[in-house]
């Protein structure tokens, strides 16, 4: 048996049921074969198997009381996965489905997305099972109290620095800074995604739907080609995926569909992005409700029919395994040339190699959606060296980061005769550097 195989097989039997986990290691360890080939010595350092294997795995119980003064209890994770190249680095996600298996799929990525960045930056990931829709400003406050309390034991900001995800946004991390300040009493980068009133970065809000338009953007430039008059559909409409829109606008695209978990909108016109973040980001109402508000723009229940829209370019940004094979193929089917990853795996196994096999251009999440934490890293900069940066001076770094990213995975690919996979390029890329700092620092 290959060695690849070996750890696959091995990583299935010691988590079982952890699907989301098995995903993720299938994605990266099968695209890491031609690398591993080539090095005999990460076998005999057993270097795979702690590259799956997270360094430590802290699961705790998260009380909190309901403004009716009833007590409930969620889980808490945080998961350091590898800090060979930097202190953990990665969000956290309060959601429902959260469990360890998504966890780990999340933590295990982020070490090969951080790594893009070229950023000292390790990976980790964490988050609970609390859903903070329908909840008040005061229950999530004190939720957010009562997880710091826990996890404030175990981050610092040369150890592992969180930042936000799905469900975690400003408001969240302004609760969570709040209560590890008043625990450790120390004013530092513990967190990003801060507000600017204490310690955020300005591009930070923008950074990761911006970032992966700029991938998007140096892909088709590349091409002799760009996003003016392409039409465009985004999946999503949190953070990442409002930012997508925005410069993908900006760039002369025509986004014409977005949606949330309830159903799609779709405006032949192009979406009116200031009536979608009066919609989400001020009255945190359901999209349905843009419908209602702009003429000729339809309102559709559910999310898959939306892969259903002609485009030329695809934005997941809202989940993973949003697009199974079956939307892969209806997107195929109407014409799309380039899909961007802004969410974390938003494509199956299935889907990816359909769209492999029709020549798509694929620019995968690990790379495609980096643009956040290499933001957060530049925040971790300004906190260390009390600096702050204006919104061009980020923004020229976040593009700058994006663009390299783009050609590195692309020389990846070409490097082990894979010109074009990007998914593998991106893979390589990212798991070269890895390797180089584990080997380096011995059996750890």
């Amino acid at each position: 048996m290959k060695y690849v195989e070996k750890v696959l097989a091995e990583v299935k039997a010691k988590n079982p049921n952890e699907n989301e986990f098995h995903q993720a290691a299938t994605e990266i360890l099968t695209s890491l074969e031609p690398v591993v080939s080539r090095h005999p010595e990460y076998e005999q350092t057993a270097l795979l198997e702690r590259f799956v294997e997270p360094e430590r795995v802290i699961l705790f119980r998260v009380p909190w009381v309901d403004d009716q003064n009833k007590v409930h209890v969620n889980k808490g994770y945080r998961v350091q996965f590898n800090s060979a190249i930097g202190p953990y680095k990665g969000g956290l996600r309060f959601h429902p489905t959260v469990n360890l298996s998504v966890i780990k799929f999340l933590g295990l990525e982020q070490i090969l997305k951080n790594s893009l960045t070229g950023l000292p930056i390790g990976g980790g990931k964490g988050g609970s099972d609390f859903d903070p829709k329908g909840k008040s400003d005061n229950e999530i406050m004190r939720f957010c109290q009562s997880f710091m309390t826990e996890l404030c034991r175990h981050v610092g900001a040369d150890t592992d620095v969180p930042a936000g995800d799905i469900g975690v946004g400003g408001r969240e991390i302004g609760y969570l800074f709040g209560q590890y300040k008043r625990i450790k009493n120390e004013h530092v980068g513990v967190l990003t995604g801060r507000g600017l009133s204490y310690g955020g970065s300005l591009a930070r809000t923008e950074a990761t739907g911006y970032g992966l338009v700029y991938m998007t953007e140096e892909a088709l430039n590349v091409r002799n080609d760009s996003l003016k008059g392409k039409t465009v559909i985004v999946s999503g409409s949190g953070n990442v995926a409002i930012y997508a829109v925005e410069k993908a606008q900006s760039l002369g695209a025509k986004v014409v569909a977005m949606y949330d978990s309830n159903g799609y909108i779709y405006d032949k016109n192009g979406i009116q992005l200031d009536v979608i973040k009066q919609i989400k980001e001020v009255e945190r109402a359901r999209i349905s409700e843009y419908a209602k508000r702009v003429k000729g723009a339809e309102y559709h229940e559910g999310c898959k029919g939306i892969w259903n829209i002609p485009c030329d370019v695809a934005l997941p940004c809202a989940t993973q395994n949003e697009v199974d094979a079956e939307s892969a193929k209806a997107l195929i089917k109407n014409g799309v040339k380039l899909v961007g990853e802004g969410a974390n795996m938003p494509t199956t196994l299935e889907g990816i190699s359909a769209f492999q096999k029709a020549g798509v251009i694929l620019l995968p999440a690990k790379a495609a959606n980096a643009g956040g934490v290499a933001t957060s890293a530049l925040e971790m900069a300004q906190s260390s060296g009390r600096l702050y940066w204006s919104f061009e001076e980020v923004d020229k770094k976040l593009k700058g980061i994006m663009v390299n990213i783009y050609h590195n995975m692309d020389n990846a690919a070409a490097e082990y005769g894979l010109s074009g996979n990007y998914v593998a390029g991106a893979n390589i890329a990212g798991f070269k550097k890895v390797a180089e700092a584990m080997l380096a620092q011995g059996i750890v």
